[in-house]
């Protein structure tokens, strides 16, 4: 049977962007379809302009610490809406590039939303096209829960659009997207309110550093609720109205109100019953909330039909950018290029760009004593960076190695601190490759360093 494109990709996010580049390196016919700015979640409405927002938040306090140096530092005043306009420019920018770099590798862009008809065919805007094999990139999309005044919450997508900036917003949630932002608009000046539903944010990071940011974050000013919910919301003239569900937990009132308390599978209208696609259950805790599904896959991203394939976080397995790119490439090395292979999802690092940062890769200390019980030694310091010693902020920054006695092995390193994910990165590889406690103990430090505190935990 003849197709019109070997490869047709449904999605111009990250793992659909490295996925048709390289199938068409190895000679594949190859057409992405895409309904939104080209680049996906992380350069439209993800780590791409978050960043830029994280860099625009430490500014106050390095005004305020430049005293301690000797700078004299007048009267600072920020401007949100050149602030965010910029953000957009760039972020357009980098679409147009991603634009260009798909013309240049020969892949065909075809603007519009496209849904399957069957196994080897998709629609676009009324045009039927045919594929030997499909690939699903689509990514995941912000959820908030059904409850009352849902409706007057706005997600991580609409934050960068913000025509003013908010002089108190409450957010909940207390994964990355809520913290991350509580931290963001703390530092831009914002009074800020995080909500939780548990005890701790975070859940799934190591204990020590979850207590690290949530200790970091209350020093600088951010109220964090614990052990609730929001029940209702309502618009009254002073604002936003949020009732907690504590008993003894007053109303609160914000002129804007975050909801990050989670993503699902962007699955929604891409007619995967018609072409015969399996879903996979995937949970979404809490009050208001569904069950809601993704795509299921094998090791080789591929779907319940032989040429369909999925990456990235509309499979739900680790919804990272990064990762999307790597199952992307495994999938157009293993289906285009003669070299079958598996992506690995073991040892994958992360970071929280929150204030103070945080990074870290592999085991926590509880998953590794999990698995080996007492065999876990664990080595662990804690001290004010040097750079902090003459603004007379009490700034701390946490490290952490969690060891395997048995065999000698670095199971998870950690981080809390200024330049977590810039050190994790380097500490990622020895802990990819397998490094020993007595490798990094001979390794030499480069001093004065924080970086150097990782060579020498004893």
């Amino acid at each position: 049977m003849t197709f019109d494109y070997d490869l047709f990709v449904i999605g111009a996010g990250s793992g659909g962007l490295a996925a048709s580049k390289r199938a068409a390196s190895y000679g594949a016919k190859v057409a992405i379809a895409e309904y939104d700015l080209v680049g996906g979640t992380c350069v439209i409405r993800g780590c791409v302009p978050k960043k830029l927002m994280v860099y625009g938040s430490h500014f106050p306090a390095l005004f305020s610490e430049a005293s301690g140096y000797g700078w004299k530092v007048g009267n600072v005043e920020f401007d949100w809406e050149y602030f965010i306009t910029s953000i957009d420019k760039e972020v357009r920018r980098l679409s147009q590039l991603h634009i260009s770099f798909l013309e240049k590798a020969g892949v065909a862009l075809i603007s519009g939303r496209a849904t399957l008809v069957d196994s080897h065919t998709v629609e676009v805007d009324g045009r039927k096209i045919t594929a030997d094999k499909i690939l699903i990139a689509v990514g995941g999309r912000p959820l908030k829960p059904d409850l009352p005044g849902m409706e007057h919450g706005i997600t991580s997508n609409e934050i960068f659009h913000l025509k003013e900036q908010p002089k108190h917003i409450v957010i909940i949630g207390a994964g990355y997207i809520g913290t991350e932002f509580a931290c963001i608009m703390r530092g831009l000046g914002s009074d800020v309110t995080q909500i939780t539903r548990g005890e701790k944010i975070l859940n799934g990071f190591d204990e020590d550093v979850r207590t690290e940011i949530e200790e970091g974050m209350t020093n600088h000013g951010i109220r964090l609720i614990k052990n609730n919910v929001v029940k209702a919301i309502e618009r009254v003239p002073e604002g936003l109205k949020l009732t907690l569900s504590g008993d003894d937990q007053k109303p609160l009132i914000a002129d804007v109100f975050l909801v990050a308390t989670g993503r699902t599978p962007n699955v929604d209208g891409l007619g995967l019953k018609n072409a015969g696609v399996d879903v996979v259950a995937t949970s979404m805790e809490g009050p208001g909330y569904n069950t809601t599904n993704a795509i299921a896959v094998n090791e080789y991203s591929q779907t319940s039909q032989p040429n369909i394939f999925a990456v990235g976080d509309v499979t739900d397995r680790i919804n990272l950018t990064p990762v999307a790119i790597g199952e992307g490439r495994a999938f157009a090395d293993s289906e285009f290029g003669n070299n079958r292979r598996e992506f690995s999802h073991a040892t994958v690092p992360t970071a929280i760009f929150s204030s103070p940062e945080a990074a870290t890769v592999g085991l926590t200390e509880a998953e590794a004593r999990e698995k080996l019980g007492d065999a876990v030694k664990v080595f662990r310091t804690r001290f004010r960076p040097m750079y902090y010693s003459l603004t007379g902020k009490q700034e701390k920054t946490m490290m952490k190695l969690v060891v395997d006695s048995n065999t000698d092995k670095i199971l998870g390193a950690h981080m809390v601190g200024e330049g977590a994910a810039e050190i994790i990165q380097g500490v990622a590889i020895a802990v990819k490759m397998g490094a020993t406690k007595k490798d990094f103990d001979a390794t030499v430090g480069i001093h004065p360093s924080s970086a150097e505190e990782f060579v020498t935990m004893r």
